[in-house]
């Protein structure tokens, strides 16, 4: 089986790797400077931390996580869109998170968040409008969901969790992610949409 050309997602893989083990090892300091951060935004307009948020991790199994699912899902999604249209659904998907993430919590000035969690979702959200009875399996469920209801569900479930207090997971921006993911890839193959009435 041939693997994917997918430059794109190899550098972006790369790219979270290098910023999240510099910042879990080495220097917490510079994820304190970078990650998303309502104050931040708001008071010192520091807009660029809705991008580079999303190249760091809380922890190894956060940055592990992210970046396996990108390596199952990217490629694909790649080839489909080509590099640049799936740049556009990764970036997409990073600056509506920030901003869902922001408004949400606008009033929470010490409100902060990281992970690529949101330009992955996009990504996986864009993957399901192709592949929509593409079977995904959750951790050790050995039964696969159809790729369309995962997609369903998760947005359902980011959006019902999204803004409650103490929540450790930024459901937010999940939905902003994966909202942006459906939306812009269906703005670059608007003929996908005819495929769930055929």
């Amino acid at each position: 089986m041939d693997i994917p050309v997918a430059p794109a997602t190899y550098a972006l893989i790369i790219a979270n790797l290098v910023a999240s083990v510099y910042g879990l090892s080495f220097d917490r300091n510079f994820v304190s400077s970078f990650v998303f951060n309502v104050g931040a935004v708001a008071r010192a307009k520091q807009h660029y931390r809705i991008f580079t948020s999303s190249f760091l991790h809380g922890d190894y199994f956060h940055l592990l996580f992210n970046m396996m699912t990108l390596l199952f899902f990217g490629p694909e999604v790649e080839r489909i869109l080509g590099t640049d249209g799936f740049l556009v659904v990764y970036f997409g998907a990073v600056l509506t998170s920030g901003i869902v993430s922001f408004y949400v919590n606008k009033s929470n000035l010490g409100y902060s968040s990281l992970g690529a969690s949101d330009g992955v979702s996009g990504v996986i959200l864009s993957f399901c409008l192709f592949y929509p009875l593409q079977p995904i399996y959750i951790f050790f469920i050995p039964i696969g969901i159809p790729a369309i209801l995962y997609g369903v569900l998760f947005m359902a479930i980011s959006a019902n969790l999204m803004g409650r207090q103490g929540n450790r997971i930024a459901h937010e921006g999940h939905l902003g992610g994966a909202l942006a993911g459906v939306i812009l890839t269906i703005a670059m193959r608007p003929e996908i949409v005819g495929q769930f009435f055929s």
